[in-house]
């Protein structure tokens, strides 16, 4: 029992800086009865990076698969990464950290949202992409957020 609270614990803390997905919208692309597939445009904000904010849009597969959950989606993602209050980093960043993941199969595939931080330039840069057990994906998408004057990106 101590050892399955252990476990549990260690993954709390493991997950806890990933950020969480907020739905802003969806829209249909393909009507089926039991459940339309549609692109979703999900938001989330830098779990790390006070002030900054992601919009993912992606595919979703629906029917009875997608309703239930077991269905694959499609690779295909893109994501816009803005300023959206005052950027305050409550600590020093890695120079590339996956900040936010999500299956996209029951087992198989995950989309990542990664942060790589550009001390050059000063900049936060944002990619998405899918990898799947076996085999990933070279689909992929990119956006940056340069820090205020001011502001620079402390590292680890």
């Amino acid at each position: 029992m101590k050892r399955a609270l252990f476990a549990a614990s260690v993954l709390g803390v493991l997950w806890a800086p990933l950020a969480r997905a907020e739905e802003i919208a969806s829209v249909n692309t393909n009507f089926r009865f039991t459940g339309s597939d549609r692109v979703s445009v999900e938001a989330y904000d830098d779990p790390l990076v006070t002030g900054v904010t992601c919009y993912v849009s992606r595919a979703r597969t629906g029917g009875v698969k997608g309703t239930l959950g077991i269905a694959e989606d499609p690779t295909e993602a893109s994501i816009a990464c803005r300023q959206v209050g005052p950027i305050k980093i409550a600590e020093p960043l890695k120079q590339k950290q996956d900040v936010f993941t999500d299956r996209m199969s029951l087992i198989f595939k995950t989309l990542h949202v990664v942060r790589v931080v550009d001390a050059k330039r000063n900049t936060l840069v944002y990619l998405t992409y899918s990898d799947r057990i076996a085999t990933g994906s070279a689909k992929n998408s990119v956006t940056a957020v340069p820090m205020p004057e001011g502001t620079t990106i402390p590292l680890k």
